[in-house]
C-alpha cells in the first residue's frame, strides 16, 4: 500500500502549517442543506426538532439538530442515535434519517427516541473524516473536547439531562480509508501505517466494557437478511482487532473518546458498512444501518 502523502514530512507530525495546507486542499462536494436540513424540515409533522449548536468554518455556518420524540415520557428508557461523526460515511447520515422516516414511529410505545443524523456537517459536504483542525471527532468524546463537533452534543446532552438506555452510532468504511484517510493519519502523526485491512461487509464495534454480546448477536442477526456479515481476516481479526464473535470486535469506548462512549447507555455498538463491496451497493448499506437500529431496538426492548 501507498505510504506517501503530499502534505508534511514523512516522520514528522504536522503543525500549524501543514493542517492549514491540509485544510485549504478540502472543498465542497454535496450539500448539507439539501440532503440533511432538508430531511429533518420534513420530519417536523411527527417529531420535535431542536437546534443544539451552530459549528463556524470560515465563511461557513452549520446549524446541528436533534430529532426528539413529541411525547416524551419519563417512565420509558431512551434511545441515543448517532450519524456522521465521521462525515464521508454517507451511510451513517442517511440512515439516521431513513430510520426516522421509516422506523422510528414503530418505536415510540417502548422508547423515547433521539437522533442526531449529522454530527459533523462540514466533514460531509467535504467527504472528510476529520473537522476542519484536522481532528478526528471519533477521537475526541472527552472532557474539554478540541472537536466542537462533539462538545456541542456533549454539552446538549448533559444540560438536558438525557441519559439514554441504548446508544447505536452509525459508520461505514469505504476505499477511501487506503487511499486517502490512513495515509493522511500517518502523515499528520509522523507514523507509519500498518494496518490495511478493510472488512468487507457488516460488522459492530462493542464497547469492551459493556459488551453485552446477546445484544450485538441480535443485531448481527437482524442485518444479516440485508447484507452480508464481514468475515474474520487470516489471523482472525477485523481492521487489527479479534473478532469476539461473527461480525463483532471491541474497543474501549470512553478510553478511545470514541461517539459509543459518549454515554453510559447498558447497551451501546458502532455499526460499520462497506458500500464499496462487490456485493451490496449504498442504498443496500443504508438499509443495513435502520435493520441494525430496529435490532438494537427490539432486543433493548425485551431486556429492560
Amino acid at each position: 500500500m501507498n505510504q506517501d502523502y503530499p502534505i508534511g514530512t514523512p516522520g514528522t507530525p504536522w503543525g500549524d502549517a501543514e493542517k492549514q495546507e491540509w485544510y485549504a486542499r478540502q472543498s465542497k462536494q454535496r450539500d448539507y442543506g439539501n440532503d440533511v436540513i432538508r430531511r429533518i424540515d420534513h420530519l417536523r409533522e411527527q417529531f420535535d426538532v431542536e437546534t443544539y449548536g451552530e459549528l463556524n468554518y470560515g465563511a461557513q455556518s452549520y446549524p446541528l439538530f436533534v430529532v426528539r420524540s413529541r411525547k416524551w415520557r419519563t417512565d420509558l428508557p431512551t434511545v441515543l442515535v448517532t450519524g456522521g461523526v465521521h462525515g464521508y460515511e454517507t451511510s451513517g447520515v442517511h440512515g439516521a434519517l431513513y430510520f426516522l422516516e421509516t422506523e422510528a414511529v414503530n418505536h415510540l410505545a417502548h422508547f423515547n427516541i433521539i437522533v442526531a443524523p449529522c454530527l459533523s456537517p462540514w466533514g460531509y459536504e467535504t467527504i472528510n473524516r476529520w473537522n476542519p483542525e484536522a481532528v478526528d471527532p471519533n477521537r475526541s468524546f472527552k472532557p474539554q473536547s478540541p472537536a466542537q463537533e462533539c462538545a456541542l452534543i456533549m454539552n446538549y446532552l448533559s444540560k438536558h439531562q438525557i441519559s439514554p438506555d441504548v446508544h447505536v452510532d452509525l459508520h461505514e468504511t469505504t476505499d477511501t480509508d487506503n487511499s486517502e484517510f490512513r495515509p493522511a493519519k500517518a502523515a499528520r502523526d509522523g507514523t507509519t501505517n500498518t494496518n490495511w485491512n478493510i472488512p468487507d461487509g457488516f460488522y459492530l464495534v462493542a464497547d469492551s466494557k459493556r459488551a453485552e454480546p446477546e445484544f450485538q448477536r441480535a443485531i448481527i442477526e437482524t442485518v444479516k437478511p440485508i447484507t452480508h456479515i464481514a468475515p474474520a481476516d487470516e489471523k482472525g481479526c477485523l481492521i487489527g482487532a479479534p473478532m469476539v464473535q461473527e461480525g463483532v470486535i471491541e474497543y474501549d469506548g470512553k478510553g478511545l473518546g470514541l461517539c459509543m462512549g459518549l454515554t453510559d447507555a447498558r447497551f451501546v455498538t458502532t455499526t460499520e458498512v462497506y458500500p464499496d463491496s462487490a456485493n451490496t451497493n449504498p442504498v443496500e448499506c443504508v438499509d443495513a444501518q435502520v435493520a441494525a437500529v430496529r435490532g438494537a431496538l427490539e432486543y433493548a426492548a425485551q431486556a429492560l
